[in-house]
Parts: structure tokens; sequence; C-alpha cells
């Protein structure tokens, strides 16, 4: 006898159904409550199905509600479901997967996928067989339901699909999918591509077997009428550049004419899929060869797809011009990340090692969600990075008519066009830019707002030429107006000339110092301006200003006008409020910037971030603590360190900081551990006093955590063992053995992070000047890859501790440096002004190892210099 539900039962539910579509949060609350007890019954979870599958009496949305409260349950509770609860769901899903309600079929495919990936594939093996049997059938109910219920498999559980513990279900169900890409109803065909679609990026074995047949149904519905198909052709199509060009490429040319077609499709779901195109193919070796044909037609679509659309204005409230006074929604502001304290070298040639990360094509955050214009704007930037120059003839007679557009959105466009460029094309752009940035200049204080939002950002990408020309001619107007705006009355205004103020003091730096007083008067009156969460971009300026700056910063004038607002916030909020974090990142900046023009304000700083450090540590274990607050606690402590140097000494006196940073430097977190190495570092070199007392229990947590796995853990480790060294001296001969083993081999690792290499050579380098005799036997191991290691680094007092430490272990073993002289040759030959001590030391061993060999020998040995370093050689120390 089947189950069958009890009449009061039944009401009771529905009853509860009915509530829980209430917008009264009171009435929420106690049916949450009241779910929570039916929970203990078990076949609760019967009348659940049963007034989803069968209880026809009732509108659709009830009846999925009732669905959705299930897949809760299952997703919950499933394992302590009594067994016949668990088969009368199952079979109760299989009866109904073609029930005439879309609601109700989607509500049942997303109850059976949340059964499959709960591990129920190997207990239900009727599933697959029964899904197949109904995509058979001739009632497109029964066929649509259980594609449905397959397409949300095939997203959720692609892997256990592909399991041989099931046999390897895709064998099967690949074929059976592709033979539905023909098949007469639109949706069935959007579903079977969008099943096959799953497997392209794994490579699956069982698709690939069969990857002609489906690109050659993929081109057979190029043109379907259905924009969900369509979408769907052009998904596959992006997958397919990345993971099988070489099926692509006997077609490519016709695959570039589709997507150059689609990427203008009336449908923007489709243009968006299409524009991906450009962005994948863009990263491939092949790129320039294949698009260069079609370059001249590609160039105008991304460009006409950089205009906003109608929507996109509405939605960006377009037409208001200023809203500075309207507070902002809690939900508008995006979550922040605290990007950890890490330790790393100045090089010689310095360039960025991660390039441009902020692409600002997400710069309107009410629409974060990607759309065409922002992926126009992508797709032509990584285009203009693959052929440079080669676009300017095609885009320069474009610029000049959409610039000077008398309709607004048409010139935005031109200047969003402008800064995508503005990376691959720079040396193009060169001979324009005398004209293009007073013009752009000029539009700062054009009359609509996206106008000026959008000049701000590609100024910004324009900022590294503008910071190298006279100042008078463009920095100085483009910093005025800049500044300007950071004051407008729009808050998409304010935000975007923030955020372009702090790339301009990044490339100007100390250029900025002349006008300190005039960038803080306007930074210092926005404080009063802005709402939230603008205020939050405003710290990031004032702390990028502060590392600009430096020392600069600290004028009785500047610290009188900057602190003040800064403590008044720091004091207004809790502990808890996530506002800290960019606030305490901005201090720890301006700390290490004013060094002692901190000190009137260093004593409540630092109390409360040792207080939200043991706050985060006494955080009981039911309730994981958010450790973030004790991330950025301990970096603003480093700031304080490294600004305060010795006068931090009272502080960490008279606090539990070091008894903290031992658990810290324990946690599981590896930020945790990265921000707590960096802390031990700055406070060996501020007070290495209150340190000493520790090391024996500091330096085997240490040891354990030259772990190149956990590369920015291991890069402060390595560094603060140096810091270590330097104060131990002789004493730090017992731990030599424990950490210089992982060293030597971090060093020797083929693809280590450069900054890594530096800081580990550094490091070796400091062990040997106090510890010569221990680790002069091991030169030979390191010895090489520890000079070209350091080469390209500039001089500085890191770099000179650890040569002076080799030149010791050289002379204590001038055997194990032999083999690879020619190295500790061309290391030498990169100092610029090596102090005279030092200068000497390279002499001795210089001349030391020439009068060994002899004179031709030497001689032989020199002929294998390149020729800049022979007479660098031969210029500084006469050999």
């Amino acid at each position: 006898m089947a189950w069958q539900p009890e009449e009061s039962g039944l009401r009771q539910i529905l009853q509860l159904l009915k509530e829980s579509q209430s917008p009264d949060t009171a009435t929420q609350r106690a049916v949450q409550q009241k779910l929570e007890e039916l929970n203990r019954y078990p076949d609760f979870n019967n009348y659940l199905i049963f007034v989803l599958t069968t209880l026809k009496t009732e509108d659709d949305p009830t009846r999925s509600l009732s669905g959705l409260i299930l897949k809760n349950n299952v997703r919950a509770h499933f394992e302590k479901f009594p067994t016949e609860v668990t088969s009368f769901i199952k079979q109760e899903c299989l009866n109904s997967i073609g029930d005439p309600s879309p609601l109700i079929r989607a509500t049942i495919g997303i109850l059976v996928t949340t059964v499959v990936a709960k591990g129920e594939l190997r207990n239900w093996p009727e599933l697959l067989p029964t899904l197949c049997q109904c995509l058979d059938s001739e009632d497109y109910n029964i066929c649509e339901g259980a594609f449905g219920a397959l397409q949300k498999i095939c997203e959720d559980s692609a892997e256990c699909l592909d399991n041989d513990v099931v046999n390897r279900p895709l064998n099967i169900l690949i074929p059976k999918f592709l033979q539905f890409f023909r098949h007469q109803s639109p949706k069935i065909r959007s579903h079977a591509i969008a099943c096959v679609n799953q497997f392209i990026i794994s490579r699956t074995q069982a698709l690939m077997i069969h990857i002609d047949t489906f690109i050659e149904n993929l081109f057979f519905l190029a043109t379907d009428e259905d924009t969900d198909v369509r979408k769907n052709v052009c998904r596959a199509l992006v997958m397919l550049v990345e993971v099988r060009m070489d099926r692509l490429m006997p077609h490519i040319n016709n695959i570039i004419e589709y997507m150059l077609l689609r990427t203008q499709d009336n449908d923007d779901g489709v243009a968006l899929e299409a524009c991906e195109f450009w962005l994948s193919l863009a990263e491939q070796a092949i790129c320039k060869e294949v698009l260069s044909p079609h370059i001249e037609r590609l160039i105008p679509i991304l460009v006409k797809g950089m205009k906003y659309s109608e929507i996109d204005i509405i939605l960006l409230k377009g037409d208001v011009e200023e809203d500075e006074m309207i507070p902002d929604k809690e939900s508008d502001i995006k979550p922040r990340f605290h990007k950890s304290k890490t330790h790393s070298q100045k090089r010689q040639e310095d360039a960025d090692e991660d390039g441009e990360s902020e692409e600002g094509y997400d710069d309107d955050d009410s629409l974060s969600d990607w759309n065409l214009r922002k992926c126009s704007a992508a797709a032509l930037d990584v285009l203009a990075n693959v052929f440079h120059e080669g676009v300017l003839p095609i885009l320069l007679p474009i610029l000049k008519e959409t610039l000077f557009h008398e309709e607004w959105e048409i010139k935005e466009s031109g200047i969003l066009v402008l800064g995508a460029i503005a990376e691959g094309c720079m040396a193009g752009m060169m001979p324009h830019l005398p004209e293009l940035i007073p013009y752009l200049i000029g539009c700062l204080s054009d009359k609509k707002a996206l106008v000026r939002s959008i000049t701000c950002w590609t100024l910004s990408r324009y900022a590294h030429w503008v910071v190298g020309q006279p100042h008078e001619q463009y920095l100085k107007p483009l910093m005025t107006e800049l500044l300007k705006r950071v004051l407008d009355g729009n808050k998409r205004v304010q935000e975007a000339a923030c955020s372009a103020f702090a790339t301009l003091e990044e490339e100007a730096c100390t250029e900025l110092v002349p006008y300190l007083s005039f960038i803080l008067e306007t930074l210092v009156y926005a404080f009063s301006k802005y709402q939230h969460k603008n205020l939050l971009i405003l710290y990031d300026a004032i702390g990028t200003l502060a590392d600009s700056v430096g020392h600069h910063l600290n004028k009785e004038e500047y610290v009188k006008m900057l602190m003040p607002p800064l403590i008044n916030k720091w004091n207004m909020l809790k502990d808890e409020d996530k506002d800290l974090f960019p606030l305490l990142e901005c201090l720890s900046s301006v700390a290490t910037a004013l060094q002692s023009g901190f000190l009137p304000y260093c004593e409540p700083v630092y109390r409360r971030c040792v207080s939200l450090v043991e706050q985060t540590l006494n955080q009981n274990y039911y309730d994981p603590p958010d450790k973030d607050f004790m991330i950025v606690a301990l970096d603003l402590l480093s700031g304080l360190a490294e600004g305060l140097e010795g006068n931090i000494e009272a502080l960490v006196a008279n606090s539990a900081i070091l008894k903290l940073l031992f658990q810290c430097m324990q946690d599981m977190m590896p930020e945790v551990r990265q921000s707590s190495f960096a802390l031990l570092g700055d406070l060996t070199k501020a007070c290495f006093q209150h340190v000493k007392a520790c090391i024996g229990d500091f330096m085997p947590i240490l040891g354990a955590n030259l772990n190149p796995e956990f590369i920015s853990v291991c890069n402060n480790a390595t560094w603060a063992i140096g810091e270590i060294s330097l104060k131990m001296g002789a004493e730090m001969e017992p731990y030599v053995k424990l950490v210089i083993t992982p060293l030597i081999d971090i060093i020797n690792r083929p693809n280590t992070p450069k900054t890594l290499l530096e800081n580990t050579a550094i490091t070796i380098g400091r062990i040997g000047l106090v510890c010569a005799q221990e680790v002069a036997p091991l030169l030979q191991q390191f010895i090489r890859q520890w000079c070209t290691s350091l080469r390209n680094i500039r001089d500085n007092e890191e770099k000179d501790s650890a040569f002076r430490g080799v030149c010791l272990m050289i002379s204590a073993n001038p055997g194990g440096v032999v083999q690879d002289f020619i190295f500790f040759c061309d290391a030498v030959a990169s100092w610029v002004h090596p102090k005279q001590d030092l200068k000497e030391m390279f002499y001795k061993i210089l001349h030391g190892f020439k009068n060994q060999v002899g004179d031709e020998n030497w001689e032989k040995f020199s002929d294998q210099f390149p020729q800049p370093l022979r007479e660098r050689l031969a210029v500084n120390y006469g050999v």
C-alpha cells in the first residue's frame, strides 16, 4: 500500500506554505521555527513531495515552494532520511518529471540534482536510464522535464558522470545528447547543447571521441532563430578555442565570420557570449595570424559595443548629475579584500611584476555584472596588446569622429576606447598625446557625469606618460582638474577620480611633493563630503599618497591636516566593523611614512591593534572568528614598527604582543602566518631586546614555514630569519642547521618567483655573515643561483649585508666558488656604488683568484666575459 497523507497533517503543511509567502519578518521567523520542529517527524518530507507532485488543487508557486523546502532538507539532513522516505521521494520525482507546469518540472529537476549531489547516483541506478528513456517520449513535457533535470545534473555533478563506479554513463549520454541538437523544439535543442557544454573545458574523453560530430552540429545550429540556442552555440565555440583549437582551425575563417555577426546580434545576451570569443582568441598564439584579415571589420564592431545601452543609462541613473547627499545602500558596497604584507626588494629596472591588474572595466558597480560594453572594451584592450600600433590606422578615423560627437553617449564611448588601447598602443599614441591629454583634461568638466567619470579612468591609463613630461604642461593641470573631480557632486565621478588619483600617485611618487598641501587639503575636505562607499576608496588614495611620497609627508602642517580626520574615524568605528580594514591599511601606510610624526597617535592605535589580535585569538571554537581583523591589525603593527623604529620599544615592553605573535605564527590560515612573520621581522629591526628572549621558541616555527608551496608565508619567514641573524650575530649558530637546508632547497628550485629567490639569497648571505664557518662548506650548493638572484636588485643595506656574508664564506672556502667564479664576477659588477670596505673585499677576492690561476689562465677565463662585464671589472677593480 503506497504512503497516503493524513488530512490534518496536510492542512497544517499547506497553512505553513501559505504563511511562508508572507512578507512579514515575524511570520517568517515563526515559519522557520515550525519547519525545524516538523523536521523531527520522519514522514514530513513525504508530505512535501506529495504537495509538489500530486496535490494539483494547489497553485504552482505553493507546490514549487514545497519542493524547494524539501530540497533544503535533502541538503541538510538527507543522510538521516528513513529508507522508505528516500525511495518514495525518488519514485515520485521520476513519476512526475513530465508535469504539465514548467515551474513544477524545473523544481523536480532541482530536487533530483540535489539528491545526485549527495552522492546518490550509486544508490539510484534507475535514474539515468529512466531519464534517457523519457528523452525519447512523444510527450514534450516528459522530454523537456527529463532534459531539464539532466542539464542540472551535468552542471552540478559533471565528474560523477564520468566515473567507473557508475560505469561511465557519459559514454551513452553524450551521443544521446548529440542526437537532440536537431530536435524540432528550441528548448530541447538548447538543453542538449548546454548538457554537452559542461564537458568541454575538462576535455572529457567521452566528448573528445565525438568532437567532430559536435562541431558539425554546432555549425548546423549557427543561424538558429532561438536566442538560447545561439547563446549556447557561441558559448561552446568560445570554450573550444581554449581546448580544441586544432579542430576549429580548418573552419576558422567561417567561425570568425560567424562571430562577427553574432557580436552584433539583436539579443544582448547572444552578443555578449559571442564577444567573449575575441577574449579567448587573443590568448592563442595563432591569434594575430588568423585575425589579421578580419581585424578591420572587428574593431568598429567592438567600438560600437562600447557605447552605453539605453538600459545601462537607466540603471546607472545617467541623468542624475548630483547625488552626493544621498546615503549609500549597504548592499551597494562590495566586500574588500585585504592584501597582506609581503617583504620585497626594489629591483634595478623595478618594473611592476604583476602589471596593471586594475582593468577598470568594472567601473560601474550597479552594473557590476559583466555586460557587452565591458566585454567589448576588454576585447579591444587585449587585441591592442596583440596587434599594437597595427590597430591605429583603423581606430584613429573612428576616434576623430566619436571624440568630437555631439551625442554624449558616443563621445563617452570614444573616451573609453582611448583608455582601452592605452597599454597596447602606447608607442603609437605618443605623437597624439600632446593634443589628446589637454582635450581629455577639458572633458573632466563635461556637463555629463558619466563623461567625467570615464575621463578620469582614461587619463589614469596615460599617467605614466604625463609624469614623464614637463610638469607645467600636463601634470599640474591634470592634478588640479582631477582634484576638483575628487570633490565632484556626483558619487560615481568622486569614485573614478579618487581611483585615478591613486594611480597618478603611484606613477608620480615624490614628484608630488611640491603639491602636497594642495593635495591634502582636497583629500581631507572629501572626508566631510563623502558617503560610505567612497570613503573606503578615499582611504586607499590617502594610503597610496603616503606610500608614494614617504617621509616627505612628515611635516607638522601636513600631520595636523591629515591625522585628526583619520583618528576621528578610527574612534567612531567599532571593533567588529569591516570598515576598519581599509582604514587600518591606510593608517599603516601613513605611520610608515610619517615615522616620528606618528608618535603622538601611536599609543591608542597600537593598543587597539593588539586588542584586535587578542579578541580574534580568543573567540571560541564554535563561532569561528573573522581572521581578517587580526591580519589587518598585524599589518598595521608592522607599519608602526617600521615607521617608529626604536620608539615602539616601550609599547612592546608593556604589551603581550610577543605571546600573541607566538600563537599567530602557528595559525592554520596562511595569511595570518604571512603577516605574523612580517611583523616579527619589523619588531626584530625595531626592538630586538624584546624579541631575543623568544628566539628559542620562534626559530623552529620559522624553519617549519620555509615551504615554498605558500609563497608569501615562505617569503616573509625567510626575510625574518635574515633580520634575526643580523641581530643575533654569532649566537645564531645553534639555529643554522634548522634553516640552511630548506633555504638552499628553495634557491635551487625551478620556477621560484623572483621575490622569494631574492629574499632567500639575502638571508643565506646574512646567515653566512654571522656564521661563516657553518655555511661556507655548503657554498658550492648555492653560489651560482645566489649570484644570479641578486644581480638585478638595487644597491641597498640588505644587498650589502648579503654580499659581505658571501665574501666571508668565499674567504673561508675559496674552492666552493671556483667552478662558478664567472657568476660571482657578474654579481660583483652589478654594484653601482658599493661601500669602500665592501669594494675592498671584492678587490681581494678577484685579485686572489687571478693570482692563484696566473695571468695566462686569467686571460683565457676573462675572454669568456661579455664585453660590458670585462670593462666594468677592469675600470672598478683593475682586473
